[in-house]
């Protein structure tokens, strides 16, 4: 993997570890979480995690004297509405040298010290669950799921198609990190499922991903394998059913256009999943990755960054028939067919629960990119028929 050059971030386009912790939080509706910081501090991740959350809105009067009035009063407007409590430190307390960490004492409450500079998002998704601790109970009949976070516009689909195809081999679903309740934290299943490497959660044993069929098809044989009484012939047929469809339908597509030629930008494994996804069955040009994470490592061509500048570069550098990332890049070049993969997705209504993970998410990513680029192909051909942007 490229590292790009030390320069100083334009329009920094992935959240850093105060909004990861909170994401992470968020995903358990027994608890509730307050941001321990400013007003911006607060509504960046709100506009994020889509359930509701609170804040201290410290102002200059709490930073001059102190924060532990304000902290306190929010938590007395809390008491005995959740089971728990979570306080996530930001920036400007961190640098203070506040110490609430005693509030942990209680039991009910959970203090988890992310502020920004620590990182990105992951790691303070990581240090969020760290502070929780979850327990594996070596007892417990099941499999978790992974990789399941608050800001992730998949969040929702890639759980529910994670139980689905757990239950189609009869696996039972142990605990959901992260969205479920903390109980479920105390309870985990020795083995695990993920639905997004780039945050798994190292609880139990990992048995492998579901982004993409043949990681899907990896995975479940592992599990076939470690978990008794479960029949995997059901999801393998369900995967070789949607090879066969997608295949067709990109074939189809091929016979009447040219392969696009294709920008990517967003989380590593989302990037990964969705050019070998574009490469094996449209035989796409993958003029260029940008992955907003990732070790730094791989020499696969793929670019690490979250600068604007960078990526706006490649991206026009590319000329793409089509964009596969966030509202940012889809402003860069309006005229290139776009499907979205990662946050934000601005300016358009999403209401139900679409997944990238496990076989409907293979389908409907492929189903949403023949689409985008059969409505270009046919505006650029000036079909009348052809629907606007």
């Amino acid at each position: 993997m490229q590292e790009e050059q030390q320069t100083p971030c334009e329009n920094p386009l992935w959240p850093c570890a105060m909004t990861g912790a909170v994401a992470c939080l968020a995903g358990f509706e027994d608890i509730a979480v307050i941001v321990h910081g400013s007003s911006g501090c607060y509504f960046y991740p709100a506009s994020l995690v889509g359930v509701p959350i609170h804040g201290t809105f410290l102002v200059e009067n709490e930073i001059i004297f102190g924060t532990e009035s304000r902290l306190a009063e929010v938590l007395r407007e809390l008491a005995g509405r959740y089971a728990r409590i979570a306080v996530v430190n930001t920036c400007v307390p961190a640098i203070m040298g506040e110490d609430i960490g005693d509030l942990a004492d209680e039991g009910q409450i959970i203090v988890v010290d992310s502020p920004g500079f620590l990182g990105d998002l992951e790691a303070g998704y990581r240090r969020a669950l760290d502070t929780i601790a979850p327990v594996v109970d070596p007892d417990v009949f099941g499999v978790n799921i992974d990789g399941v976070c608050r800001t992730d516009p998949f969040c929702r689909g890639n759980a529910l198609e994670a139980r689905r195809l757990l239950s189609l081999a009869g696996v039972p679903i142990a605990t959901t990190f992260c969205l479920d309740r903390y109980a479920a934290t105390r309870r985990a299943a020795p083995f695990t499922v993920e639905t997004n490497p780039d945050i798994a959660s190292g609880v139990g044993t990992a048995c492998g991903s579901l982004l993409g069929l043949d990681a899907v098809r990896e995975t479940f044989e592992r599990l076939g394998a470690e978990i008794d009484g479960a029949d995997v012939r059901p999801v393998m047929d369900e995967i070789a059913w949607a090879d066969a469809r997608i295949r067709k339908a990109c074939e189809k597509y091929l016979r009447r256009f040219d392969p696009p030629r294709v920008a990517i930008a967003g989380g590593d494994a989302y990037a990964s999943f969705a050019a070998d996804l574009l490469d094996r069955y449209l035989g796409a040009e993958i003029a260029c990755v940008a992955a907003r994470n990732g070790s730094g490592s791989s020499g696969d061509g793929t670019t690490r960054t979250t600068d604007f500048s960078v990526i706006r570069g490649m991206i026009l550098d590319a000329e793409p028939d089509l964009i596969l990332g966030s509202s940012y890049e889809a402003s860069i070049a309006p005229d290139a067919a776009f499907v979205g993969l990662t946050l934000p997705l601005r300016d358009r209504v999403a209401l139900s629960s679409h997944a990238v993970a496990g076989v409907e998410g293979a389908l409907r990513l492929m189903e949403e990119v023949l689409n985008a680029c059969i409505t270009r192909n046919r505006t650029n051909r000036g079909d009348p028929f052809a629907p606007s942007r």
